[in-house]
C-alpha cells in the first residue's frame, strides 16, 4: 500500500512543498545538485526549508515497462526511525506543476 507524505509544487531549481506524516510536518525543498559528480550521484539534495537539514536525496530514473521518466525518493532523519523511499509522481487533478511524493513501503 502505498501513502501521499507530501504534496510539491515545481520550481525553477526543483521542487517546494511540505512533509507530513503522522508525527511530522516539515517544509521541505528538492534542490537540484549542481555539483553532481558522477551518474550515481543523486539528482537532487532534499532538504528541510527551515533549517537546511538534509533529510534525503532523490534520482531520475526512468521505468523499464514504459520508459517513462520519474523521481525514487529516499529520506532519512531521526523523526522517521530509519530510511522512507518513495516516488515522486503528478499529483491528481491534471496540474502540470503539481506533484505528490508516495511513500513506498519497504517489507
Amino acid at each position: 500500500m502505498a501513502s501521499t507524505i507530501a504534496t510539491l509544487t515545481k520550481t525553477s531549481t526543483g521542487f517546494k512543498g511540505v512533509l507530513t506524516t503522522l508525527m511530522l510536518k516539515a517544509p521541505i525543498e528538492f534542490q537540484a545538485n549542481v555539483r553532481k559528480a558522477n551518474d550515481k550521484a543523486p539528482d537532487f539534495r532534499v532538504v528541510a526549508s527551515n533549517n537546511g537539514f538534509e533529510l534525503g536525496a532523490a534520482w531520475i530514473k526512468q521505468a523499464r515497462s514504459t520508459g517513462e521518466e520519474y523521481i525514487s525518493v529516499s529520506l532519512s532523519a531521526p523523526e522517521l526511525n530509519g530510511v522512507m523511499y518513495g516516488n515522486l509522481a503528478a499529483a491528481p487533478g491534471g496540474k502540470e506543476d503539481e506533484f505528490v511524493l508516495i511513500w513506498n513501503r519497504r517489507n
